[in-house]
């Protein structure tokens, strides 16, 4: 019930964070204010202050990608905010290539349009007023193109994006080994008490 509540609602819980209300706070969004090619901020969506879970916003305009509100616990240890600081910094680099990257392939779309047209001899605008287009296999050239051009580019996204995921799957099984060894070591207090 609280899982379908969660997703309902957005909230999603942090990773294996426990439920337990206690104190904390999210982490303000990272790299909103640094946008070269999007001006703006990446969401304008705030989760309420006392939420204890991670929270996903709506897709941001440029890049379609959600972005993630961090929940900071008041106890969190060294591996917990080295976990979560790698975790904002993917998403700021994450948000900042695709923002980037879509308008990139906007303008260029619209430019390749706008050259077909101008080659045939015809407008930006049909008769009636609407949008003049060009049809799936003239798109087809641009889609092509535009992979191929970027494709150098698209490969070093590829190799960076399984490097810092693995680096945040490492960083997870740290924080989760650390916490099953507290667990431990707080039930073996309690058992010699």
């Amino acid at each position: 019930m609280a899982a379908r509540r969660a997703l309902r609602t957005g909230c999603l819980p942090s990773l294996g964070r426990s439920f337990t209300s206690r104190g904390g706070r999210l982490a303000p969004e990272r790299g909103a204010e640094r946008r070269d090619a999007a001006p703006g901020r990446v969401s304008r969506f705030c989760p309420p202050r006392k939420s204890c879970y991670d929270w996903i916003g709506p897709p941001d305009r440029y890049s379609n990608l959600r972005p993630v509100h961090f929940y900071i616990p008041d106890d969190e240890s060294p591996s917990e905010q080295r976990l979560r600081e790698l975790r904002q910094e993917t998403q700021e680099w994450n948000q900042h290539f695709w923002a980037n990257q879509n308008l990139t392939f906007l303008k260029e779309k619209e430019e390749f349009i706008h050259s077909r047209l101008k080659t045939k001899g015809l407008g930006l605008r049909t008769e009636p007023g609407q949008k003049a287009t060009l049809n799936a296999e003239e798109m087809a050239d641009f889609y092509k193109e535009f992979l191929s051009k970027n494709f150098q580019k698209h490969m070093y996204y590829n190799r960076d994006w399984y490097k810092r995921n693995f680096a945040i799957t490492f960083f997870m099984g740290r924080v989760a080994l650390e916490r099953i060894w507290n667990k431990l070591r707080l039930k073996q207090k309690k058992t010699s008490s």
